[in-house]
């Protein structure tokens, strides 16, 4: 569990980033804290003020990072900049700026096909007919219910895959109306974080984010901080009526929604 959020207000943040922007990193999550969330996820996208406000910031700061569930290209493609680091498929992908693609977590590829299979043997009339969607994500898949008419009952039904994950030797992981299906257990927002800033001589960092899955990177920063390897770290949270009760509660500071995360990005670029 994360620590305690320390008492900064809002105005204290700001100042703490700007000042140290040549070696601070803003972390970003993308659905839901970048992008809003929309009920079809292939919809979903950054709006340009963000995006530029996007670029600004990579200019002028040590790192800028987006980290997402989704596919490292796939979330270039959504945000719509190449001067900026995309940690995919929550830490197994790795897109650097300006490259051409991603590096993968090493013995990713052999496990990947037994995600694949499982998946696809799993989804069957049932869920279709439930309003469950599944999204191949390579190495990860995930089957979405935002949408279904029945949402408790769609859920029982990805009750049952994902214990039949655990038994097959995959990992099941609930995130917002979605149950992703991972290769392996090492990998989660934490893990991205330490892959975002890997090599970096980042001291400060900030992360946002709006869901169960951000969680784990609000605890590594904490973590990074507790042990001297960061002189000072943020936590945003990003409050919607889906999000968990615990963003609000572990975060630094709370903004409501993306347009409001939009705006603090800007007074960070000012």
């Amino acid at each position: 569990m994360s620590s305690p959020p320390q008492t900064r207000t809002r105005e204290q943040i700001v100042a703490l980033i700007r000042e140290r922007a040549r070696d601070a990193a803003i972390l970003c999550d993308i659905d839901g804290t970048l992008a809003p969330v929309v009920e079809r996820a292939d919809e979903a996208t950054v709006p340009p003020e963000t995006r530029r406000i996007l670029a600004e910031l990579s200019a002028s700061f040590a790192l800028v990072a987006c980290i997402s569930g989704r596919q490292a290209l796939q979330a270039r493609r959504m945000v719509g900049l190449d001067s900026v680091t995309y940690v995919g498929n929550h830490g197994l992908e790795r897109l650097a700026p300006h490259a051409d693609a991603p590096q993968l977590e090493p013995g990713l590829e052999d496990r990947a096909p037994q995600v694949r299979a499982f998946a696809r043997a799993r989804y069957d009339a049932a869920l279709e007919e439930a309003g469950i969607s599944l999204e191949d994500k390579d190495a990860i898949w995930a089957f979405h219910w935002r949408g279904a008419q029945d949402s408790e009952r769609a859920r029982a039904l990805l009750a049952d895959v994902a214990a039949a994950a655990d038994a097959a030797g995959l990992v099941p992981h609930w995130g917002r109306m979605v149950l992703e299906i991972r290769p392996i257990a090492t990998v989660d927002k934490g893990t991205a974080v330490d892959s975002a800033l890997a090599g970096s001589t980042v001291q400060v960092a900030l992360f946002a984010g709006d869901d169960t899955t951000d969680l784990d990177a609000f605890r590594r920063v904490r973590e990074l901080e507790s042990a001297g390897d960061l002189d000072a770290g943020v936590c945003v949270g990003v409050a919607s009526a889906e999000s968990p009760p615990e963003i609000a509660a572990q975060a630094d500071m709370v903004v409501a929604g993306p347009r409001e995360f939009r705006d603090l990005l800007g007074r960070l670029a000012a």
